[in-house]
C-alpha cells in the first residue's frame, strides 16, 4: 500500500559531463546550450525529466503504477482512450455525469465525474503523470495534472567551453553518394563537446500536489534512485561521460516547510579549487555543505 507524502523537499541536483555534449540546442545546429550572456552551460529540465522516465521504463518493465505516459513511439490520445476503456466508459454515449459536457470537455463536478475518474486512472497508471504532471485533454479529456515534482534548468557552475570537432566518415549510404565522391568515400563531418562541465539543477516536492496525483513516498524514493542512476543507464557517444556526482536533499518537517528553499540552497557553496587553472574533473571542486547548526530548524539534510 502506498505511503502518503507528508513533507516537503527541496534538492540539488549535481551532476557533471566530460567530453561530451549533455543537451544539444537545435535551434544552433545541436550546439551545447550555453547562456550568451554569461557563458555558462544549461540542460533543460526537459531533459532531465527523459532520462528520469527512461530509467524507470527500465527497472520497472512496465511494471504496475510505473508505467510511462510521455515514452518514445506513443501516442499519447490512445492511452487516454485506454483509461476510459478500462473504466468501462463509452466515449462514444453521452457522459453519464451531464457537468462534464457532451465532449467531456471540462472536468466533472464531484467524485462521479467520468473526466475525474480517467485523471485518477492516468495518475495510478503512470509514474511520470503522478510526479511532474501532464496536460491529457488533447484527445478524449482526462483533465489536466500539475505535477507535485517540478525542475529548474540546469545550470553550470562557471563558463563552458564548446569545442568543435571534424569527424571522418568511411562509408556511403547509396552508390549515388558513392559515384558522387569519384571513388573516394570519406565525407566530413562535425561533433561539438563540452571538455568538462559541471551542472546544478534545482528540485521541489510538494506534498499538497503529491496529494493531488497520488505521488507517494514510495515514488519519491524512486526519483531518488532514478536522479542517482539515471546517466549510467543512458551512455551514447554524442554524451561522452556524464555522471550524477550529488544529490542533496533538504527534508522539511512539515507540508509547507520551514524555511525558504532559496536560503537552503545558498547555503551549499560549489566553487573551484583555488589552485586549480582549468577544470577537468568533479575533485577539482569544493562542495561545501552546511552544518547541522546551519541547517535551518525543522530541515534535515540527507546527500546521495
Amino acid at each position: 500500500m502506498a505511503t502518503e507524502l507528508k513533507n516537503r523537499y527541496d534538492f540539488m541536483l549535481v551532476f557533471d559531463v566530460k567530453d561530451g555534449n549533455p543537451n544539444g540546442d537545435p535551434d544552433a545546429g545541436n550546439l551545447p546550450r550555453v547562456d550568451s550572456e554569461t557563458g555558462e552551460g544549461l540542460v533543460t529540465d526537459v531533459c532531465l525529466k527523459r532520462k528520469v522516465r527512461n530509467y524507470v521504463q527500465l527497472v520497472k518493465g512496465g511494471e504496475a503504477g510505473y508505467d510511462i505516459f510521455v515514452k518514445e513511439k506513443a501516442i499519447l490520445n490512445k492511452e487516454i482512450d485506454k483509461a476510459y476503456a478500462d473504466l468501462a466508459i463509452d466515449l462514444s454515449k453521452p457522459p453519464a455525469d451531464v457537468a462534464d459536457g457532451k465532449k467531456r470537455n471540462k472536468e466533472g463536478q464531484g467524485q462521479g465525474g467520468e473526466v475525474l475518474q480517467a485523471r485518477d486512472k492516468m495518475c495510478a497508471t503512470y509514474f511520470d503523470i503522478r510526479t511532474f504532471g501532464a496536460v491529457m485533454s488533447t484527445g478524449a479529456n482526462a483533465g489536466q495534472v500539475r505535477g507535485p515534482v517540478q525542475l529548474t534548468f540546469a545550470r553550470s557552475v562557471d563558463p563552458v567551453v564548446t569545442l568543435e570537432h571534424s569527424i571522418t566518415r568511411m562509408a556511403v549510404a547509396t552508390e549515388a553518394e558513392a559515384e558522387k565522391q569519384s571513388g573516394d568515400n570519406r565525407t566530413m563531418g562535425r561533433k561539438n563537446t563540452v571538455p568538462y562541465g559541471l551542472y546544478v539543477s534545482y528540485g521541489f516536492v510538494s506534498p499538497a500536489l503529491a496529494k493531488q496525483t497520488g505521488f507517494s513516498e514510495e515514488d519519491l524514493e524512486m526519483l531518488w534512485t532514478a536522479l542517482v542512476n539515471m546517466f549510467d543507464q543512458d551512455h551514447s557517444a554524442a554524451r561522452g561521460m556524464m555522471a550524477t556526482q550529488k544529490l542533496i536533499i533538504f527534508k522539511h518537517d512539515s507540508a509547507l516547510g520551514n524555511a525558504p528553499s532559496h536560503k537552503l540552497f545558498d547555503s551549499v557553496r560549489i566553487a573551484k579549487k583555488t589552485d586549480i587553472a582549468v577544470a577537468r574533473r568533479f575533485a577539482d571542486y569544493e562542495v561545501a555543505l552546511p552544518n547541522s547548526g546551519n541547517v535551518p530548524e525543522g530541515v534535515k539534510l540527507e546527500v546521495r
